[in-house]
């Protein structure tokens, strides 16, 4: 069997780009409606965590974006002067304009068909790129929202319609999974078994952990003020244990992995390559053990008279739910992953074996210096394969 191709960006693309840009535009100024509504509401400690949440997004956001728009070749850099791009970044409009960059060149892809290769390589890396900010915006900002949302809601015991928001995250990570599958040549399309699968792992793994935490905060409003910074902390030093090295220098590397950390706090994300089994057992223990004595404090210090008597069945179901999330991970990773499907196919015939290798192997492009190496570094530590192949990336400025 020949590899399968990377997919082509068409006009269908097109369009779900330009839905992503304007679900960002969206995003902010439900950001801004619900910091207005709790300012007049007399919540002004709530407004001010909005627009915390998402001015910390934001700066983040916009700095790596500039840092990788610095690093990147020459073709890949939009025709504007380098003082307007960073105008922009500072205003915090750099991820925007990175945005209605790419719907030029994909409509130039789409319709023009000038230079089409190399058009359909520009246009994979500007998307690759954008999914990654929009995987950091996720966690810096829509996850901590949906848990202050949950927090409100249970305090107050009205639900918002803006709590649709965290429906976003799921689909920003989808999107950010498949976009990182694009690298390797050795990785097959998802079965609608798998994808329903892996949807599920994910749910089940990341809404107990959201649930404890707004418990507890609705317990203790001002723990989390103490336990947020202790868990990060700790996952901030794990991930430098683990010798990152997806920017390219220490300051911007140092920013990465506290991003991570924010990452960690609410979902495992792999930032090192090779076997991820032991990491995930050491991770997926502590988050254990850390969410249950937070639903443990919360049942504890529950009155049998409390107005919130009705969650204990609920809390008492986060256990099992985080169970079943490993369990069918397990069984993801066991009977379902797409690399069965290589091992189950066995060797190649002469011809299509000829020059291959048992590793994994990196999409050929037309334009081997509009290949995005941030991705191919991030892909290898996230779809770990049974040994490592070619040299190890340096954020865009190594070989292949």
């Amino acid at each position: 069997l020949p590899p399968p191709m990377a997919p082509r960006f068409g006009p269908l693309q097109l369009a779900l780009a330009a839905a992503g840009t304007a679900a960002a535009v969206l995003d902010l100024c439900v950001d801004g409606w619900m910091a207005a509504r709790y300012a007049w509401g007399g919540q002004p400690g709530l407004a001010a965590l909005v627009l915390g949440l998402l001015a910390i997004s934001s700066v983040a956001t916009q700095a790596y974006s500039w840092l990788w728009l610095r690093s990147d070749p020459p073709a890949l850099r939009p025709s504007v002067p380098q003082w307007l791009v960073a105008v922009l970044h500072l205003l915090q409009l750099g991820f925007l304009f990175r945005c209605l960059h790419a719907l030029r060149v994909g409509w130039k892809v789409c319709w023009e068909r000038a230079e089409e290769e190399e058009e359909q390589s520009r246009m994979a890396f500007l998307s690759h790129d954008i999914s990654m900010l929009r995987l950091f915006e996720t966690f810096l900002e829509n996850t901590p929202q949906l848990t202050l949302l949950l927090y409100v809601i249970l305090q107050t015991d009205k639900a918002e319609p803006s709590q649709g928001e965290g429906a976003g995250g799921a689909w920003t990570g989808q999107t950010r999974w498949a976009s990182l599958r694009s690298f390797l040549q050795d990785k097959y399309e998802l079965s609608w078994q798998s994808s329903i699968v892996y949807f599920l792992w994910n749910l089940f793994l990341i809404c107990p952990r959201i649930l404890v935490v707004a418990l507890f905060a609705l317990l203790w409003p001002y723990s989390v003020a103490v336990h947020f910074p202790l868990v990060w902390l700790a996952m901030f030093l794990w991930v430098s244990l683990q010798g990152t090295d997806f920017m390219e220098s220490p300051g911007p590397e140092q920013l990465y992995r506290a991003v991570v950390a924010v990452i960690l706090y609410f979902s495992w994300f792999n930032v090192a390559q090779g076997r991820t089994l032991y990491r995930s057992i050491i991770y997926h223990g502590f988050i254990l053990v850390d969410s249950t004595l937070l639903a443990l404090s919360w049942l504890w210090c529950q009155s049998p008279s409390d107005e919130h008597s009705y969650l204990v069945p609920l809390v008492s179901a986060a256990l099992p739910c985080y169970l079943l999330g490993l369990a069918l991970r397990v069984t993801y990773y066991k009977w379902l992953h797409p690399n069965l499907q290589i091992q189950q196919e066995g060797s190649y015939d002469v011809v299509d074996a000829k020059g291959r290798t048992d590793g994994v192997e990196f999409r050929s492009l037309s334009v081997p210096d509009l290949v995005n190496r941030r991705m191919q570094w991030l892909a290898q530590a996230q779809f770990p394969v049974s040994r490592t192949v070619g040299q190890r990336f340096r954020n865009g400025a190594a070989a292949l």
